[in-house]
């Protein structure tokens, strides 16, 4: 019988992770923290290891290089378990040399699938006698999942540089590429027919971006800008409309994302439909400070013409409602910069 060790700090998820494993016929060692884990590794020499990143005294990172350093444990078989969705985060994980990567909420017959398959791959490893190989760059073929189709993007993408306020495309080019956003923030928008600009969408690391139809013909939508220098990886449409054939998991995720694009949108039109152009203003710095990935304490500096085109409203009445806002001890305005004082307030504007 295989034996695994778990290490995860939530102890509801521990146990009921160890007992589907038990089920499958398996003897499990569990842990619930980094530290006892490399302590249960080093004693026990597991057959394989499922670890949590985010835990107390060690974390997931940590267990993974102390028990690569160690010659009796350096090839153990190592899944990463956790919640920690954002794709550098994963490629991290695996540029440490981690076997696979699953992200929480996970069914059963994925968790069984990871195990199984790294214990075989372990398994006729030895028997040739041949030491593991850390694969970084994925073929086409092995996209599995939508991390996966993310590290494809980064491995194999044309990775480019933008200042701020740079184009990215305009509307009406071809539709020839989809991005992975890696580092800043992007703009989508488009132009009235009164010349005022319309921001459709704000876009952070880790979000794809220029999605239209996979028909060649049809341009983009949307002109994209920088809203600070970002870098962007590129592929292009037809190799990933290839993946998207030969892969029915990867297209339901993707599918998903989309889907929440979408619902995020709505919930912005709506916003500028029916709200107030306090409530509007509020929300719209509410959302700068989540994409920019920012706490509400710190300066947020964003160009007012932004803020009143996301918001749906004129920058005059913006910059009469931020005065406000000002006076009402909610946000800090000093030139360019804004920080939020009051957050609850500014949540509950109406």
């Amino acid at each position: 019988m295989k034996t695994i060790l778990l290490i995860e700090d939530d102890t509801a998820l521990r146990e009921n992770t160890a007992e589907l494993l038990e089920l499958s016929n398996y003897e499990v060692i569990t842990a619930p923290n980094g530290k006892i884990g490399i302590q249960k590794a080093l004693q026990e020499k597991p057959d394989i290891v499922v670890c949590d990143i985010m835990m107390p005294e060690v974390d997931g990172y940590g267990v993974l290089e102390a028990l690569a350093k160690n010659q009796h444990t350096q090839n153990v078989p190592f899944i990463f378990l956790s919640a920690k969705t954002e794709h550098k985060e994963i490629r991290k994980g695996m540029d440490l040399g981690a076997d696979d990567y699953l992200t929480k909420p996970f069914d059963e017959e994925e968790l069984i699938s990871a195990v199984e398959s790294r214990l075989a791959k372990a398994k006729i490893l030895a028997q040739n006698k041949v030491e593991p190989i850390k694969v970084e760059v994925e073929k086409e073929d092995d996209v599995r999942n939508l991390n996966e189709l993310k590290n494809l993007f980064d491995d194999e993408g044309e990775i480019t540089t933008y200042k701020k306020g740079e184009p990215i495309y305009a509307e009406g080019d071809h539709s020839n590429f989809v991005y992975l956003i890696l580092e800043g923030v992007v703009k989508t928008h488009q132009m009235d027919e009164n010349g005022k600009e319309l921001i459709t969408a704000l876009f952070k690391p880790d979000d794809f971006l220029g999605f239209t139809s996979f028909e060649d013909n049809i341009p983009y939508q949307e002109s994209a800008t920088a809203v600070e220098k970002a870098e962007l990886a590129g592929i292009s449409k037809q190799t990933l409309k290839n993946i998207l054939e030969s892969n029915k998991k990867v297209s339901l995720e993707l599918m998903n994302v989309l889907t929440d694009n979408l619902s995020e949108i709505k919930q912005q039109l709506l916003q500028m439909a029916y709200s107030s152009v306090k409530r509007k203003t509020a929300q719209t710095i509410l959302q700068f400070v989540k994409v920019l990935d920012k706490k509400p304490s710190e300066n947020i500096k964003i160009s007012r013409g932004d803020l009143a085109s996301v918001a749906g409203i004129a920058t005059e009445s913006l910059i009469r409602t931020l005065s406000a806002f000002k006076k009402e001890g909610l946000i800090e305005i000093e030139g360019r910069n804004i920080k939020i004082l009051d957050i609850e307030g500014l949540e509950m504007m109406e």
